[in-house]
């Protein structure tokens, strides 16, 4: 069921790129390609999915996991980048080095804040992320920001 998902997504992200638009799953959910760490330093949580294969059961789960809670992650700033062949050797890969299933949250300034050899709850996840100075301080920034007027 999760690879019908998982094919859905990219088939809608493609069907998005060409139209000119990409859909909130395609932004959030992408494959790690060429992708370097670097590229998300301060912009996003990289949460990294790693597996031999797509059918790894442990990928399969996790990825169940990420796409019930997906809105949770969003509000976090959280990009899911998701990479099932070893031999491609991705530059995110080269610089985590899983030994199969692998999950792994990296802080917006680039700190590895944890390594899963197991899948893990959106929840705790969250909590995780949740418990980062920096992340306190967006909460903080985002109920102190001015409201536009009602109209």
């Amino acid at each position: 069921m999760l690879l019908a998902l998982l094919a859905g997504l990219t088939l809608t992200a493609g069907l998005g790129a060409a139209q000119g638009a990409e859909t909130p799953e395609a932004e959030t959910i992408r494959p790690a390609g060429e992708a370097t760490l670097e590229d998300f330093l301060w912009i996003k949580r990289p949460l990294v999915v790693f597996a031999d294969n797509p059918a790894d059961p442990r990928f399969v789960q996790q990825m169940q996991l990420v796409t019930d809670r997906l809105d949770a992650l969003v509000d976090r700033d959280v990009v899911v980048i998701t990479d099932t062949d070893p031999s491609a050797r991705s530059p995110i890969r080269r610089a985590l080095r899983p030994n199969g299933f692998m999950l792994a949250l990296i802080a917006k300034d680039g700190t590895i804040l944890f390594r899963k050899p197991a899948p893990w709850h959106v929840r705790e996840i969250s909590r995780s992320i949740d418990k980062q100075p920096l992340r306190q301080q967006e909460v903080r920034d985002r109920l102190n920001a001015p409201q536009p007027p009602a109209e």
